[in-house]
């Protein structure tokens, strides 16, 4: 909000861009439509955005069809579980949250594996959707997370017990915050900790690492558990999200909020 690194005041980044671009396609396209996904994201890559995930734009250009791109880049890099697939679930979680768990995991998961082909950034893109569909139903998401664990595909189910679990804080993550497990850990950590919308956010991002993401999904979660009216007003004014590829469009505060009130009123 106070500018700085290449971006201006209220300027939102690569996170809440693909958000973005996955929750019109949603609307768009009447449900999933992985192609229509893959496309835009593929459109926005290339139109140069300030900051793009390494993996991400590596399988957004290795020249792979959208099944099979971020097996590839799994395949030729053995490491795919970054945050990237968390980062943008905000407006699929939403959409997806009247459909009831088993739907809105699966969902996260198809999405996730867009990008990235290691199966621990699907597990952890299906966990936030949950959290955030307890939140929208009336729950309290930190509480929801030993039944939510039960859903988690075996493999993977110990590593996120253990980011999840009550007595984690970040101070014990044993990856940087930029893969997926600890980010979500952390903004799991964030939310429980804290009282209201702000506080979280602030938290998450005092952490360090990768500050955006670890506070979008703090902020999803967050805006989620408490509403929209625990927003700051001073957040709110300046905030504006360039979309690249896309012509000089820019989404403000505006077209943000009616697009999380189409999401909501259509999933």
């Amino acid at each position: 909000m106070a500018a700085g690194g290449g971006w201006d005041p209220g300027e939102a980044t690569d996170d809440t861009q693909m958000a973005i671009l996955v929750g019109e396609s949603l609307l768009e396209r009447d449900g999933l439509d992985l192609p229509d996904i893959f496309d835009r994201f593929q459109r926005w890559a290339a139109g140069g955005p300030k900051d793009i995930g390494l993996q991400t734009e590596d399988v957004l250009t290795n020249g792979e069809p959208w099944d099979r791109a971020a097996a590839v880049h799994f395949r030729n890099n053995a490491r795919a579980a970054g945050n990237g697939s968390l980062m943008r679930a905000s407006t699929s979680a939403v959409y997806f949250a009247a459909c009831g768990r088993a739907a809105t995991m699966d969902a996260a998961r198809r999405i996730a594996a867009l990008t990235h082909g290691d199966r621990a950034a699907w597990e952890g893109t299906a966990v936030f959707h949950e959290l955030v569909r307890v939140a929208l139903d009336g729950g309290e998401p930190t509480a929801a997370v030993p039944e939510v664990l039960g859903a988690v595909h075996p493999a993977h189910r110990e590593r996120y017990a253990r980011v999840l679990d009550r007595d984690w804080h970040p101070g014990l993550a044993t990856e940087f915050n930029g893969a997926v497990w600890p980010c979500l850990g952390s903004a799991v950590w964030a939310l429980r900790t804290t009282g209201g919308f702000a506080e979280a956010v602030r938290a998450a991002v005092n952490l360090g690492g990768d500050t955006d993401t670890v506070a979008a999904v703090t902020g999803a979660l967050a805006g989620a558990r408490y509403g929209q009216a625990a927003v700051p007003d001073e957040w709110i004014r300046p905030l504006h999200v360039p979309l690249p590829g896309f012509g000089e469009r820019v989404v403000d505060a505006g077209g943000l909020r009616a697009l999380a009130q189409r999401l909501a009123g259509v999933g």
